[in-house]
């Protein structure tokens, strides 16, 4: 899905990391929301409240998932699934741009 329809968009964006990181949240009627940002080229760590399944849509990242003692490459076009209550390593390679879609029990 290339766009997302009958939606409504935060103006504040959230930034992380010095602004190396930025998203800003998108809610659909539901009530269920996506965060769909930016990360520049570095090594990050976040952690998770909700599970959460983040989609590269451009650039070239690779995930330190939980449980796990390889990295992962993560090309655009590809996904992955993180747990709740988690953290998570990604390393940034060429700047990225992702779709996050937050997943409730």
């Amino acid at each position: 899905m290339s766009e997302f329809n009958n939606v409504t968009v935060v103006r504040e964006a959230n930034v992380y990391f010095d602004g190396k990181v930025t998203s800003r949240k998108v809610i659909f009627a539901d009530g269920s929301y996506k965060t769909l940002g930016i990360m520049m080229p570095g090594e990050y760590e976040f952690g998770t409240a909700a599970a959460e399944i983040m989609e590269m849509m451009a650039g070239e990242v690779e995930v330190l998932l939980p449980g796990q003692t390889e990295w992962q490459a993560i090309p655009a076009g590809e996904s992955f699934e993180v747990p709740a209550n988690s953290k998570f390593g990604i390393k940034v390679n060429s700047i990225a741009d992702y779709c996050c879609t937050y997943l409730t029990e």
